[in-house]
């Protein structure tokens, strides 16, 4: 287990006392779907994925189901997450791969994972930490921004991002620790207007050193 040092040790105990038990806000009964609502997550909310997701889950909610859609009839029930002619193709693909490849189960296995459609590094560590526990740190905007805000990382590239945090972080606070900055970054750090009046750290904020004076 490496020393962390003391700015990350606060950084700790502060999200632990905002976020003491953090959990995952998209809605799902299993890994199949909790892959599914990842990928549909890219650039929307999870609130509008849940509503999305409630609806085509209560049919579709196994690959073999979802494979009996045609891309043209899962683009028109996704259409509200955005980016839905994509993510119709990758979410049918990876169906499919799962079906030959994985007897229709995703595979507990980060490389393996990010081999089906539609999932990178970060979808990956969502479902690997969330679904099966493991230890990843999965770097969205919101963690991106605040990382580079509380500089934490400098860099615009989410692995560059997640290499930085995992040599600041015990291992064993990864997942909880990603949770904590996303919520963090979701509703207290925000891209716009953050609410630094209640934020514990201030001291260590580029953004806040630069915007002070104007608030």
């Amino acid at each position: 287990m490496r020393m962390m040092d003391t700015k990350a040790k606060f950084i700790v105990e502060q999200l632990d006392n905002l976020f003491p038990a953090p959990q995952c806000e998209l809605n799902y009964k299993n890994v199949y779907q909790l892959l599914v609502a990842v990928i549909l997550s890219a650039q929307c909310t999870d609130k509008r994925v849940n509503v999305v997701t409630k609806e085509l889950f209560k049919e579709f909610d196994t690959p073999q189901k979802m494979i009996t859609l045609s891309q043209s009839q899962l683009e028109e029930k996704i259409h509200s997450c955005g980016f839905y002619h994509n993510k119709a193709k990758n979410i049918l693909s990876m169906s499919r791969d799962l079906i030959e490849k994985y007897n229709g189960e995703v595979p507990n296995d980060l490389e393996l994972m990010q081999t089906l459609a539609g999932v990178g590094r970060k979808t990956a560590n969502v479902v690997y930490s969330e679904a099966f526990g493991g230890e990843a740190i999965a770097v969205d905007t919101h963690v991106l921004r605040v990382s580079n805000r509380l500089n934490l990382a400098t860099s615009s590239n989410p692995y560059q991002v997640e290499k930085a945090l995992m040599q600041t972080f015990d291992k064993k606070l990864w997942g909880k620790l990603h949770l904590q900055l996303v919520l963090f970054g979701r509703y207290v750090c925000k891209a716009k207007n953050p609410n630094c009046s209640n934020c514990p750290f201030t001291k260590y904020c580029e953004y806040y050193a630069q915007n002070k004076h104007n608030m």
